[in-house]
């Protein structure tokens, strides 16, 4: 398949420095030309620079002619021979730069793209924001958030479930909540569609991927600040990171949907990658904590793909070898190997984070198989980072 390499590079010369899961979710779901990224002293390890760094739109680069790129135009190329896998994006950045970028298949620099699940690290940045002002604790009870929307009889393990455990997807739901995203019927309100459901599992032992659980912590960053996520993230996030004019979707009661519905550019998901290898620093300015980065990215529980119960991963014959869903769950983020973590949607959207590499990788993609995309991703990219 014919591919064509879009690369914009300024005159600007500067020393400047991973919702869906498994195939079965696909249902779901520029700043300053002085900045100052992160680490530029190392240059990639495997690489041969092709160009001085510059910047570009907010990233400085420094594309690489060696075997960074040889090791992405291969999965790119391998990629276009495979059924279901189509990669319309990647962008690597390696101690602060973008090394590679490359976009085909109907992608674009310049037109943002669904992120399905990936929006869920987003969300969970907002509830990381908020309780760095104070706002709310991951140890508060969900139910004391919306008392006027609670159901008739309320179980000892709704009463139970925390923030952390709708960060975890540990709430105790054996089956996530069903709502019509397509707002075909009569409006439902989500909030009280997610207080209404079973809550069979005691919260915090048992994982269950939970799209609407996301949306419960969007509710919640809205009840507690008076401003939808967006617009709280808006001068937190965004705009320090120069991202231009978000578009995040609502539900019928004008709440963002947290766990879906944003768009984004291709280096915006990368800045965002960028940001917490740089534990919350941008432009020298710390937009999060560094612990809440460290408490995000890190194992808090075991995970399972999404619509599978645990007690079916051995009947299914999952192993952490053929499955990226198994190697742990943070707040709203997945472990990947060699301590790296990612942002994950539907149809093949990452954001993989590798602090042991000092690099981020952004993938944008209409892949059904979730899997090879991303099993390739690491073979191919792993090694030369």
């Amino acid at each position: 398949m014919k591919r064509q390499t879009l690369i914009a590079l300024s005159a600007a010369v500067i020393l400047a420095g991973c919702g869906g899961s498994a195939t079965n979710q696909n249902a779901q779901q520029t700043a300053s030309n002085t900045v100052q990224q992160g680490n530029t002293s190392a240059q990639p390890s495997n690489s041969t620079p092709a160009q001085p760094s510059v910047v570009v739109d907010g990233l400085p680069r420094q594309l690489d002619n060696g075997k960074i790129k040889a090791a992405a135009d291969q999965l790119f190329a391998d990629a276009d021979t495979m059924q279901n896998v189509t990669l319309q994006s990647i962008m690597i950045l390696k101690g602060g730069n973008v090394v590679y970028e490359h976009w085909a298949n109907g992608g674009s620099p310049n037109i943002p793209h669904v992120m399905h699940s990936v929006s869920k690290s987003f969300c969970a940045t907002a509830v990381g924001m908020a309780v760095d002002d104070g706002k709310i604790k991951v140890t508060d009870h969900l139910i004391d958030f919306f008392p006027d929307q609670l159901p008739a009889k309320i179980s000892s393990n709704l009463r139970a479930i925390t923030v952390k455990d709708l960060l975890t997807m540990n709430c105790g739901h054996e089956t996530e909540v069903q709502i019509d995203r397509n707002f075909s019927g009569k409006p439902v309100d989500w909030v009280e569609a997610f207080l209404a459901h079973p809550v069979t599992k005691k919260p915090g032992t048992w994982y269950c991927y939970n799209s609407i659980g996301t949306y419960m912590l969007s509710a919640i960053v809205q009840k507690v600040t008076g401003e939808k996520v967006l617009d709280y993230l808006m001068p937190r996030l965004f705009e320090p990171l120069g991202i231009e004019k978000p578009k995040w979707e609502e539900s019928p009661q004008h709440i963002n949907c947290g766990g879906w519905g944003l768009y984004l550019k291709t280096e915006d998901m990368a800045k965002f990658g960028q940001l917490f290898l740089q534990k919350g620093v941008w432009k020298g300015k710390r937009l999060i904590s560094e612990a809440w980065v460290d408490e995000a990215s890190k194992f808090q529980v075991p995970s399972v793909p999404a619509g599978t119960r645990p007690d079916e991963v051995e009947k299914k014959g999952l192993t952490t070898d053929n499955c990226a869903w198994l190697l742990g769950y943070g707040y709203q983020m997945w472990r990947c190997p060699e301590n790296s973590y990612r942002a994950d949607g539907a149809r093949g959207q990452y954001i993989i984070v590798c602090p042991d590499k000092d690099a981020v990788i952004a993938v944008t993609a209409d892949s059904p198989d979730l899997q090879k995309e991303l099993s390739n991703v690491y073979k191919y990219l792993f090694p030369v980072l």
